[in-house]
């Protein structure tokens, strides 16, 4: 059976001078929003590590491979850079060729937890635009974890305002062209 279902989804992340620059994606990319949950987990889990994720920074899904990939390579999620501070992005960067999707992840400095029992948690959106004027929604999924892989926190939705929660927000406008 060759059925694309049949394959996983493989994540890697990879780092640049101490700060993570994004993640390799193989076997497949995510097929529903549950899957892209899973996908913000990890990534979420990844920016838990003390010193990996220094700021707020957003990710971009590349369906394009990198330079030599491995077999098994779809595609990449790369940091674009930071919400605020001096090379922070701008309204519509992502407006052309809108990009699949749009992640944003908040170090443990940036983030409070859900849960005050928690120590060191990091969270994450992710933000999967759709064309409601076409019937197709736009979805988001949330997650939060810690450097232990606790999750603390994960849930996804279709059918969302981006302009109900920060997050999709500020990542619908980074689209909005």
């Amino acid at each position: 059976m060759n059925d694309s279902s049949s394959r996983s989804v493989q994540i890697s992340a990879f780092e640049s001078a101490g700060a993570l620059s994004g993640f390799v994606v193989s076997g497949r990319w995510p097929e529903n929003t549950l899957e892209w949950v899973k996908f913000l987990v990890i990534a979420v889990r990844v920016a838990s590590v003390p010193g990996l994720l220094p700021v707020t920074t957003v990710f971009r899904v590349r369906e394009e491979l990198p330079d030599e990939p491995q077999p098994g390579t779809v595609g990449l999620v790369l940091a674009e850079g930071p919400l605020i501070g001096e090379h922070a992005l701008i309204p519509g960067q992502f407006g052309e060729p809108q990009p699949s999707g749009l992640l944003v992840l908040h170090p443990p400095s940036e983030t409070k937890p859900s849960l005050p029992e928690y120590d060191g948690v990091a969270s994450g959106c992710v933000y999967l635009p759709g064309l409601p004027h076409l019937g197709l929604d736009h979805r988001a999924g949330w997650a939060e974890a810690d450097h232990t892989g606790a999750v603390t926190s994960m849930r996804g939705r279709a059918g969302i305002d981006p302009m109900d929660d920060a997050d999709t927000a500020v990542l619908a406008m980074l689209l909005a062209a």
